[in-house]
């Protein structure tokens, strides 16, 4: 998976886990729902780190925990 990928996947997996829709969860963080479509879309290549913060918000974690994961620390490095 790609850094877009991997965004989409995790925020899909914590409305999984916490048993919500990317709908409830826009309402709840006051982000458009278009928004996240687009981030769990093909529309958003680089989702703002803005509007990841409005989402952990909203699901009441860091930053840090949305990207303390395996499938982010084993993405490839983009620069070389």
């Amino acid at each position: 998976m790609n850094l877009k990928e991997t965004i989409a996947h995790r925020i899909t997996q914590l409305c999984e886990d916490r048993n919500t829709t990317t709908y409830a969860l826009a309402i709840t963080c006051g982000v458009d729902k278009s928004t996240i479509y687009s981030i769990l879309g093909e529309k958003s290549n680089s989702p703002e780190v803005a509007t990841i913060k409005k989402l952990c918000d909203g699901l009441e974690i860091t930053l840090g925990e949305f990207f303390s994961t395996k499938e982010f620390d084993v993405l490839e490095q983009e620069i070389k």
